[in-house]
């Protein structure tokens, strides 16, 4: 395997201190990075992941103010998954996102996990998911099987007005250690019109394991098949979502993923996973130097763009932890531009870390409307 699991996930944001304040104060995430997009240094790109920024754990935002409304369709990511251990986990995060007017969908059982759905302020439709009991507790060594889902479990079959009745059953205002969220990523699904070539670019190039084919349990009858590492563990996996080449694209835009990034060790292995896209007629970027990691650039069947990137030297690399995010970081060869960059970027007010989230509802008290019932409506959640 070259592939190690997911790196990280680059989306669009329209404004970054409400991106900031929904991450850090709603969500409880770190803000590992403040920098600016190295291919266009006039907007903000802004890391969020656990304390160190560890692969896996990061999402990142270009702020891109005037960019139109994004949406799902095929070549494009439909959602973002994100890590707890258990449903007592699951249940507190309902709790708390919908005492703070956040439209929260689920739990909905998946049979290898149970989630919640929700959308950010921009429509990123989030999701998040158990461990377990995991992608492989039904399949057997060898070929993994095509499932079709228990009628129980799938729409038009489970009981959507008992599911929507489940919740914690106390207010949840901090986000302590069994509910945190910087345990990163748990998949994240994206939408293809063929998924048997989709299947030939992510394992017979890229070397992922095929690790589940089962259908849609919201969509009964669409193949959804996963990938990841071969023992499918949470923070591997990719899944697409199949819908017929006549269905609408995906637009990048605001709420939408700009790219996904799959984790390679180093920078050798890079260079062959590029060689082996170029021999097979894939076209793939050079070798670009992110500072916190070096990154490749190619495209899925359906045009999706997907990132290969190291694991390091990571996001210590230019400031301690105990002071990352806090200050504007800029590449070596943008430091001479610092006096035009800096000033063009709107300045922000940064949480304290570790944050607990209790203060989450002052936070987003000036996006109230964006987070209403009436504006997440459509959450939608397609495991």
């Amino acid at each position: 395997m070259s592939i190690l699991g997911l790196h990280h996930v680059t989306l669009v944001a329209q404004n970054a201190q409400r991106t900031v304040d929904f991450y850090t104060r709603v969500l409880g995430l770190r803000l590992v990075k403040t920098t600016v997009n190295f291919d266009d240094p006039g907007s903000y790109h802004l890391y969020f992941a656990d304390e160190t920024g560890g692969a896996g754990t990061v999402i990142t935002f270009f702020e891109w103010p005037r960019a139109p409304r994004g949406r799902t369709g095929i070549g494009g990511t439909h959602h973002i998954a994100l890590r707890v251990p258990d449903q007592d986990a699951l249940l507190r995060w309902k709790r708390r996102l919908t005492d703070l007017g956040i439209r929260v969908r689920g739990p909905w059982n998946r049979e290898y996990f149970t989630s919640i759905y929700f959308r950010d302020p921009d429509g990123v439709i989030i999701e998040i998911a158990t461990d377990g009991p995991g992608m492989l507790f039904n399949e057997q060594s060898g070929e993994i099987l095509q499932r079709t889902p228990p009628a129980a479990l799938i729409a038009g079959g489970r009981d959507e007005a008992a599911i929507a009745a489940i919740t914690w059953p106390e207010p949840v205002p901090v986000i302590d250690a069994a509910m945190s969220l910087t345990r990163g990523m748990h998949h994240l699904t994206a939408m293809t019109s063929d998924i048997e070539i989709t299947d030939q670019f992510l394992g017979q190039i890229l070397g992922m394991s095929l690790v589940k084919k089962t259908e849609n349990f919201d969509d009964p009858g669409t193949r959804h098949w996963s990938w990841g590492l071969p023992d499918a563990r949470p923070g591997s996996l990719v899944t697409y979502l199949e819908r017929p080449a006549t269905e609408r694209r995906s637009h990048m835009g605001t709420g939408q993923t700009h790219h996904y990034a799959l984790a390679v060790a180093n920078e050798s292995v890079q260079l062959e996973m590029r060689d082996r896209l170029l021999e097979a007629g894939i076209q793939v970027s050079p070798v670009l130097d992110r500072v916190y990691f070096k990154s490749i650039y190619t495209r899925d069947p359906d045009g999706h763009i997907v990132e290969l990137a190291t694991m390091g030297p990571g996001f210590l690399v230019d400031e301690p932890v105990a002071t990352t995010g806090n200050t504007l970081r800029l590449p070596p060869w943008l430091e001479e531009q610092r006096a035009r960059i800096e000033p063009a970027l709107t300045p922000l007010d940064r949480a304290p870390w570790p944050h607990d989230g209790h203060d989450a509802e002052k936070g987003m008290r000036g996006y109230a409307r964006r987070l209403s019932v009436s504006e997440a409506n459509g959450t939608g959640g397609a495991s």
